[in-house]
């Protein structure tokens, strides 16, 4: 079980039983219980429960799971594949930018267990607190005021922040990208706007993108295809869309 499963499963306990207890959570999970431990602090942070002694309680009466959590245990061996494959692009000494998206979520799990001192600049809560358990990761956190789903920010306080720095590369995350038609698209326009900024001042971007969003147009066109230099997804597209990219100089990224 990947880590974001078992953390909405935690959640998913929590909420049924009312309390959770690291020791009991440890023997179901088959993992430390110092990982246990970790898992509770990272969902106390996004203020999904409060710790307690030996354990945590919802925060609430009922602990309602979050977009947020609903996202990162849905498409996760595609999501895996995609972040094997961002991570290869990365190097030494550059600077990385991990938009809020459930597939960073993936890379920094990832990243997390390397030994390679990589230099990420994030505005996604679970990114942080995933890669600030490494050492030799140097992070920088783009705060402002938190989003709706509660896993980011993408304020007018996050986006001058943001303005200051030139990531060299960045991996957004889109709800749909129709090639065909040179659109990328999203369901929140402030999150549209924020990705737009970020392909704007990174020398390199990259659109992380399960494959089933391919052709789809969600609610708010935010940028087109002119400033991406490739798609990042797990299944070969169809030819038609390859026959797109290419038009479009777009490299069109699978896993090995």
């Amino acid at each position: 079980m990947f880590l974001e499963e078992r953390q909405a499963k935690i959640l998913e306990l929590l909420a049924a039983n009312g309390k959770v207890l690291v020791k009991e959570l440890a023997e179901m999970f088959s993992v430390t219980e110092d990982s246990i431990r970790k898992d509770l602090t990272a969902l106390e942070l996004e203020g999904q429960l409060k710790r307690t002694y030996g354990g945590a309680v919802p925060i609430k009466e009922k602990l309602q799971i979050t977009e947020a959590q609903k996202r990162r245990i849905s498409d996760v061996e595609a999501k895996r594949k995609i972040a094997a494959a961002a991570v290869k692009i990365i190097t030494q000494n550059e600077l990385v930018f991990l938009d809020a998206s459930t597939i960073s979520i993936a890379i920094a799990e990832i990243l997390e267990k390397k030994e390679t001192p990589y230099k990420i600049i994030t505005n996604m809560v679970d990114v942080l607190v995933m890669l600030a358990r490494n050492p030799r990761i140097n992070i920088i956190f783009a705060g402002g005021q938190i989003n709706k789903s509660r896993d980011g920010f993408i304020d007018g306080l996050n986006l001058e922040f943001m303005s200051k720095f030139r990531p060299d590369i960045s991996f957004v995350g889109v709800v749909g990208v129709d090639v065909k038609k040179n659109s990328l698209s999203t369901n929140d326009v402030n999150s549209g706007l924020h990705k737009a900024k970020i392909l704007s001042i990174s020398k390199n971007s990259y659109i992380i993108a399960e494959s089933r969003k391919f052709g789809v147009e969600a609610n708010y066109t935010f940028a087109t295809l002119e400033n991406v230099r490739g798609i990042i997804t797990e299944n070969k597209p169809a030819a038609g869309i390859l026959k797109a990219a290419q038009d479009l100089n777009l490299e069109i990224i699978l896993p090995d």
